[in-house]
C-alpha cells in the first residue's frame, strides 16, 4: 500500500470575519478569547482537512496580541500544515486585521496549534507524510520541530521530580518578590 503523502498547501484553509460590537470590550476591541476561539476552529479545519480525520488540540504555542482588532475591521486567519509527527500536526496561524475603509492591514498575531488525528473511537490516527517543496516549508518544519523539542527540554527541566528551588533562589533577589524565610533553610 502506497504511503499517503500531502504538502502545506493541501491542508491550507483562510477564513475571514467581519468583527461585530458583540465580542467587543468596552473600548471597542475585540476579545482575545474570540480571537482565540477563531484560532482553535481554523486549526481543527486545517488539521482535519490535511489528515481527513477528526482532530482535537493537544496544546497550543505563545500567542503574542501584537495589534489589537477594532470592531467594524475584518479579520483573516490563514493556517498550513507545518509539521507533522505520527499522529500529530503542528498548524501555524497567522491572523490579520484589514480596515474596511481604508484597506490598512494589521498583522495581530501568528501562533501554532498541535493537533492530533483522531478515530471516531478516541484512539490516535497516523497522518500523511509530509511533502516539502521549497527552502520555507523546510524551515517551518525544521523550526516547529525545535518548538516541540524546546517544550519537551522545557518540561522536564521544571518538572516537580527535576526542580531544586534553592538552585534558584539567589536569581531571584533581582525581581519583585518577597521570598518566605522558611525557604532559606
Amino acid at each position: 500500500m502506497d504511503t499517503l503523502i500531502k504538502s502545506p498547501q493541501d491542508s491550507a484553509v483562510e477564513i475571514t470575519e467581519l468583527m461585530k460590537p458583540m465580542n467587543s470590550n468596552f473600548s471597542g476591541k475585540i476579545h482575545g478569547g474570540y480571537i482565540l476561539n477563531l484560532m482553535d476552529q481554523i486549526a481543527f479545519a486545517c488539521a482535519s482537512k490535511y489528515s481527513g480525520a477528526y482532530c482535537v488540540t493537544a496544546s497550543v504555542n505563545t500567542v503574542n496580541f501584537l495589534n489589537p482588532v477594532e470592531v467594524g475591521e475584518f479579520l483573516t486567519l490563514k493556517a498550513r500544515v507545518n509539521y507533522v509527527g505520527k499522529t500529530s500536526m503542528t498548524v501555524g496561524i497567522r491572523v490579520i486585521s484589514e480596515n474596511i475603509q481604508t484597506g490598512v492591514k494589521k498583522h495581530c498575531n501568528s501562533s501554532y496549534f498541535v493537533m492530533v488525528a483522531k478515530t471516531t473511537t478516541g484512539e490516535n490516527v497516523t497522518v500523511p507524510k509530509l511533502k516539502l517543496r521549497n527552502s520555507e516549508d523546510v524551515r517551518r518544519f525544521i523550526r516547529s520541530k525545535s518548538r516541540l523539542e524546546t517544550n519537551k527540554l522545557r518540561r522536564q527541566a521544571f518538572s516537580k521530580a527535576a526542580f531544586n528551588y534553592k538552585e534558584h533562589l539567589e536569581e531571584l533577589k533581582d525581581y519583585n518578590v518577597y521570598i518566605d524565610p522558611s525557604l532559606l533553610d
